[in-house]
């Protein structure tokens, strides 16, 4: 997909993951997500990779709240592996291949549209998250309850927290993700290929 819904833009989260759902009756078998997020991590920098491998989901509205269809999947289905640990693995591979310095941690999923003030920052890190983002996580339950693989990278376009006094803007997000499209469409290219 060329872009995707976001909750803050005032989609319901049922709305967010419908992508995933026609995907997956489409006949995907594993679904491959990008995002943009905050770094909170102290060793992360702007322009960094972060791999994903577990988030953290509890501000965000679950897209499986509701009356379940089986068809779709269980009713409690399992997130003890919500990316898979096979992806993960071959990603780290192909980056050592490619010489791409990859970080591997927590993301937490927020709504937004806001980004977050210092203490929001310092709770979701001293929560485990590694980076933050307001896009992912919904989409992930929906495609771990139907049975997909899902790999997920961030692109760290911004630091929560640093010392500086100063604001992250949007306009800084975007041209970070631009320096880094390459190294990620490099990676994920080579991940296809190896599907």
């Amino acid at each position: 997909m060329a872009g995707r819904f976001h909750y803050y833009e005032g989609y319901s989260a049922e709305q967010v993951v419908f992508p995933i759902r026609v995907m997956k009756f489409l006949g995907i078998r594993t679904l491959l997500i990008s995002n943009a997020a905050g770094g909170m991590n102290p060793a992360f920098r702007v322009g960094d990779l972060m791999i994903i491998r577990d988030h953290i989901s509890f501000f965000t509205p679950n897209p499986l709240v509701g009356r379940n269809f089986e068809a779709l999947g269980p009713r409690f289905p399992d997130m003890s592996e919500p990316y898979s640990h096979e992806l993960i693995g071959k990603a780290k591979n192909i980056a050592k291949r490619l010489e791409i310095t990859l970080h591997e941690g927590v993301y937490a999923g927020v709504t937004g549209p806001t980004f977050e003030t210092r203490a929001e920052y310092k709770l979701l890190h001293l929560a485990g998250g590694d980076a933050v983002g307001m896009s992912t996580v919904q989409e992930v339950i929906a495609a771990r309850h139907m049975g997909l693989n899902v790999f997920a990278l961030s692109v760290i376009t911004d630091l929560g927290i640093r010392e500086e006094d100063n604001v992250i803007t949007h306009e800084e997000v975007l041209e970070a993700a631009r320096e880094a499209e390459p190294k990620l469409t490099s990676l994920f290219k080579a991940l296809i290929s190896e599907l």
